[in-house]
């Protein structure tokens, strides 16, 4: 059979990265932006999910 444990963890790892880059590049504070990079880092799915829904989003330019 398959072992779809490695896969989850690099489809994870890659989500976990996105999820970091785009904390970075949001407007929020220096403060506010480690702790989110904290939560995703120390717990990578519950962290990402919690992001997903509640977290700063990059800063898009208007066209």
């Amino acid at each position: 059979m398959f072992d779809l444990g490695g896969l989850f963890g690099l489809i994870l790892l890659a989500l976990d990265i996105w999820a970091i880059i785009s904390i970075v590049g949001s407007g929020e504070t220096t403060g506010k932006k480690v702790l989110w990079v904290l939560l995703v880092v120390i717990l990578p799915l519950i962290g990402f999910i919690i992001w997903l829904v509640a977290g700063p989003r990059s800063a898009r330019t208007a066209p």
